[in-house]
């Protein structure tokens, strides 16, 4: 972690953290570290529903409050051939997203039907985040 000087400080109201992680039949995935990392999450999701959950904390700075809150999005993922899953590591797009895709990019065509927040799979469920500024009164 990367201490600010003085003159960078600023006098921030909230601090949010938010990390995610993809569920499939009892295997958490997070971010591939490697082509075959990445290619086998993918034939793990191929064909098959799943779950993407993020964890948010929010700290309120003025009544020292925190919120911890967990948001669950259900996703189906297209059947892949091995091909497809190939082009779709060359692309590059599937590292540094938790279960190898990223639904806002590329690996969008994969994905027919979700149930819940879109935002949620790509990290960051805003309207959950929202609820939590609201009821911290910092919106």
């Amino acid at each position: 972690m990367r201490h600010l000087h003085e003159k960078e400080r600023r006098d921030f109201s909230a601090i949010v953290a938010a990390d995610t992680v993809v569920a499939v039949e009892g295997y958490v995935l997070g971010k591939p570290n490697s082509d075959d990392d990445a290619r086998r999450m993918l034939r793990r999701l191929s064909g098959k529903w799943h779950e993407v959950f993020t964890g948010l904390a929010l700290v309120a700075k003025q009544s020292r409050r925190m919120i911890v809150a967990v948001e669950k999005t259900r996703v189906e993922f297209a059947k892949l051939s091995a091909k497809e899953i190939d082009e779709y590591i060359r692309s590059e797009e599937p590292f540094d997203k938790a279960g190898a895709y990223a639904i806002q990019g590329r690996g969008g065509k994969f994905i027919p039907r979700i149930e819940g927040c879109y935002f949620n799979v790509m990290g960051l469920p805003l309207a959950r985040l929202y609820a939590i500024l609201r009821e911290l009164k910092l919106q």
